[in-house]
């Protein structure tokens, strides 16, 4: 008899953040997601989670936490899907950040950019 496969999704994703009332910020006004839930989390920390009904991005920060990644350790990028590519990048640049690496290929066209601490972002748009 076979087993049925499991069918899942990305539920969320946690990532440190110096500033996480600042980054909720930027993905709420990028990607127009609410706050869901802000308060005290593990290892005296706090975190801000933003998103839509059934996937977030947590936002966590603690005393220990100190920005300055480097590009893949581990993350290489986290990437987001927008109807509006030129209007993304406005958002963007008007949070203080600098759009990069710019491309059109199938499928979709694409910017980069990096945030405050050092991650990077992809925004992607399949229109």
């Amino acid at each position: 008899m076979a087993h049925p496969k499991p069918q899942g999704r990305l539920e969320h994703a946690n990532i440190s953040v110096t500033d996480p009332e600042r980054s909720a910020a930027l993905l709420i006004d990028l990607l127009g997601w609410k706050e869901r839930w802000r308060g005290p989390s593990m290892k005296f920390g706090r975190s801000v989670h933003v998103g839509a009904d059934h996937d977030y991005i947590a936002l966590y920060t603690g005393d220990h936490v100190k920005g300055e990644y480097r590009k893949g350790q581990p993350l290489n990028h986290i990437a987001f899907t927008v109807g509006d590519l030129d209007a993304a990048e406005e958002v963007v640049e008007r949070h203080g950040l600098k759009p990069f690496g710019h491309d059109d290929y199938e499928p979709g066209r694409r910017f980069y950019f990096f945030d405050w601490d050092g991650i990077e972002f992809e925004v992607v748009s399949y229109e």
